[in-house]
């Protein structure tokens, strides 16, 4: 399958990017600078090698092109890229891992949109696409860091069926990850919500603590 990763030279968009790359997807690493996409790109092949052989530098037009979308884009700036490249979105499955935060003293609050969550914001931007939740709560250092194996649960969002079982699936092709099944995007405030309290006890307890469930084990999703 080919990926586009919108924003792929942040840390969040760089570390999917080489995840799914090692996994033998055909991945587009987006920028709105080509150029800086391509040197990202040498970055990873010369730290990873030939297992992100194949990442391909683009602009975050040819990302919106590929089969999937993620949108990598740091939190800020996410919807507004959406809704720019919405007529090639639609009919996509596009996932968003961004969560609104801001850091006030040695915790997170978590910032929103009137929409009530990113994802919903960026499903208005772009009502056409499917728009999907996942990854909130890796954290992108382990993400991208490929000689860790990863270790957490991925809650996954999305109005449409087909589009969540997809990224339920996409998500559980990671070694050691799980996807779950959470329903409509009206449980994405919670997820998102939910990032910045994880990463308050992370900066309070000097840890980098992900999400785990316990007592329930991933099935099909229902339709």
């Amino acid at each position: 399958m080919e990926i586009g990763v919108l924003g792929a030279t942040g840390p969040a968009g760089g570390a999917l990017a080489a995840r799914l790359a090692s996994l033998g997807h055909d991945v587009v690493t987006g920028s709105r600078d080509p150029a800086r996409a391509a040197a990202a790109v040498t970055a990873l092949r010369e730290r990873w090698g030939d297992r992100v052989r194949s990442l391909q530098p683009g602009s975050n037009a040819d990302a919106a092109d590929a089969d999937l979308v993620a949108v990598g884009v740091q939190w800020e700036g996410a919807v507004a890229t959406v809704a720019q490249h919405a007529p090639a979105l639609a009919g996509k499955v596009v996932v968003s891992m961004a969560n609104g935060l801001t850091k006030v003293g040695r915790e997170f609050h978590p910032r929103f949109p009137d929409e009530g969550s990113l994802a919903l914001a960026m499903q208005k931007a772009a009502p056409e696409a499917q728009i999907a939740t996942a990854f909130q709560h890796v954290p992108a250092a382990a993400l991208g860091d490929l000689d860790r194996d990863l270790d957490g649960d991925v809650v996954v969002c999305a109005d449409d069926d087909t589009a969540r079982a997809r990224v339920i699936d996409l998500v559980s092709a990671i070694p050691n990850l799980r996807g779950f099944d959470a329903g409509s995007l009206a449980n994405a405030i919670g997820v998102e919500s939910f990032t910045a309290t994880l990463l308050s006890i992370n900066l309070r307890h000097r840890g980098s603590a992900s999400l785990r469930l316990i007592g329930v084990e991933p099935r099909s999703v229902e339709t």
